[in-house]
């Protein structure tokens, strides 16, 4: 049994394509767990890298989570046991682009069974989005999606569970039930600020 670390211990979150190659990979903070999964954030100046591009976050801070479920869709209780989920929900905060919530897609993402500090998955393109603003909420990167379809060769069995899969989040998130709602993720936004873990500039070694 791997058990989670203790809020405010920092973390990775480590994203790969189809075929292992790397993809994102984020600076976080493990936050906590609640009946819907872990929460991990990034504190502003946390760093975001995949090959050829890096970044240090800026303002606004978000929180991902983590859900407790399984590839079915069917609801888990948080367990200490790792578990592959199927999308990773990030909601920002007062973001410039008033983009609230960003849902990628992806496969296998877990908790390592190796290091306690590290989740893993496998990032399949399509993403559930919500503005505020009159453009509301839609599924993105449909482009990407057809093209990799080929490129990595997905399974068809795969492909039919995320395509029904981003069309049930697309409709969730706009209903705004939790935990796609405020009050959710508000409450763990609260709790990274009280953390007080952003890197101001004059602390940066890079």
């Amino acid at each position: 049994m791997n058990s989670r670390p203790a809020p405010g211990t920092p973390m990775t979150f480590q994203w790969r394509k189809w075929d292992g190659s790397p993809h994102w990979k984020h600076e976080c903070v493990y936050l906590g767990a609640d009946e819907w999964g872990d929460w991990i954030g990034q504190p502003v100046g946390w760093r975001s890298e995949r090959p050829g591009v890096r970044f240090d976050a800026s303002t606004p801070s978000n929180v991902t989570l983590i859900p407790a479920i399984n590839h079915i869709g069917q609801r888990r209780k948080v367990t200490l046991l790792p578990h592959a989920g199927d999308y990773a929900l990030r909601v920002n905060r007062d973001h410039p682009s008033k983009m609230r919530v960003y849902i990628d897609l992806g496969w296998d993402i877990r908790w390592s069974e190796d290091d306690p500090l590290l989740v893993t998955g496998i990032d399949m393109d399509l993403d559930v989005i919500r503005i505020e603003s009159e453009r509301g909420t839609w599924v993105d990167d449909r482009d990407e999606w057809a093209e990799h379809s080929i490129r990595y060769g997905y399974p068809a069995d795969v492909m039919t569970h995320l395509e029904a899969l981003a069309l049930d989040l697309e409709t969730r998130v706009r209903a705004q039930s939790p935990p796609f709602d405020d009050a959710v993720p508000d409450f763990w936004l609260d709790m990274m600020a009280a953390l007080d873990l952003d890197r101001r500039p004059e602390s940066q070694t890079h």
